[in-house]
């Protein structure tokens, strides 16, 4: 198994103006000229782009569509017997094509007659209370690049399977849309750094990482699970914890490996009363009530 090396690669602009993502020594890609270059004309088409503009168009590669294609079969079959059911319901309703990789746009226009949601080109890591705030207007920041083709089944950042295949299926269900933009809403509603930094873990521990009963078993519903090909395979095994918003809002995780602790949400309707409502409700001073019931 690799162990993921960072979760996002920053981008920076060079002293010509030439957009450069900075790769890990670690990174499948690293050392692969023509991979690099793609991803900086990638990131540089997302940084060129502004509110208005035609969304950005990848012209992907035949090799970057067979990853897609590989990988979303791979994927189809852990989900029917991994992912939850309303996660399930949405992938019906949205139907991605499996042949080749969506352009962003074309999420978009299946995405929005459901749900009301469609998506922000970026280029790399968007700041926690641009890329939650805007949940609250229907709209979600993502990648377009693809992993690396030497390992298509792993990525050591989110790209544009985890984007797609990871949250476009959850957008397509009403619920848990409802759940997206509540969070966007409680992002711009608190203040504090660290109100924002306690909604961002609860989301990481949900709605990236979040993991549900079924009457046939422990199932997925984070984008993070659901998109990975090896965790998907690990997460029954992890230590699962009930639903609990200070120990989400606090406990300490390491983005460069599995989750080894995730909270079960006991049902649909569960999720949406406590996570739900908390997002709905919460500000920087009842966020500060609940964690100084801890101390």
């Amino acid at each position: 198994m690799f162990e993921e090396g960072q979760y996002f690669a920053p981008v920076n602009t060079d002293a010509d103006g030439a957009v450069v993502v900075e790769l890990g020594e670690n990174h499948p890609g690293f050392a692969d000229p023509e991979y690099r270059e793609r991803r900086n004309a990638i990131a540089a088409l997302a940084l060129d782009w502004s509110p208005g503009l035609p969304m950005p168009t990848v012209s992907y590669t035949d090799t970057e569509h067979e990853i897609w294609r590989l990988v979303s079969a791979e994927l189809a079959i852990k989900h029917q017997a991994l992912a939850n059911h309303e996660y399930l319901e949405g992938a019906e309703r949205l139907k991605l094509p499996a042949d080749h990789i969506p352009q962003l746009h074309e999420v978009s226009e299946s995405l929005e007659p459901l749900t009301g949601f469609s998506y922000l080109p970026a280029a790399g890591l968007v700041p926690l209370r641009e890329f939650y705030g805007v949940l609250s207007d229907g709209k979600f920041h993502a990648t377009q690049y693809i992993r690396h083709h030497s390992v298509p089944l792993y990525t050591p950042e989110p790209d544009v399977i985890h984007e797609v295949i990871g949250h476009a299926n959850a957008l397509a269900s009403p619920r848990f849309a409802a759940l997206y933009r509540a969070a966007g809403e409680a992002a711009r509603r608190v203040h504090s750094e660290d109100a924002l930094e306690f909604v961002s873990r609860v989301f990481w521990f949900t709605l990236e990482f979040g993991v549900m009963s079924e009457k046939d078993g422990l199932k997925a519903y984070g984008a993070g699970i659901l998109s990975s090909y090896g965790e998907i395979d690990e997460f029954r095994g992890m230590e699962i914890l009930p639903l609990d918003l200070l120990t989400m809002g606090t406990i300490d995780y390491d983005i460069t490996k599995y989750q080894d602790h995730l909270f079960d949400a006991g049902s649909m309707e569960q999720l949406e009363d406590v996570v739900g409502e908390f997002w709905e409700t919460c500000d920087d001073e009842s966020i500060e009530r609940l964690k100084a019931e801890a101390r």
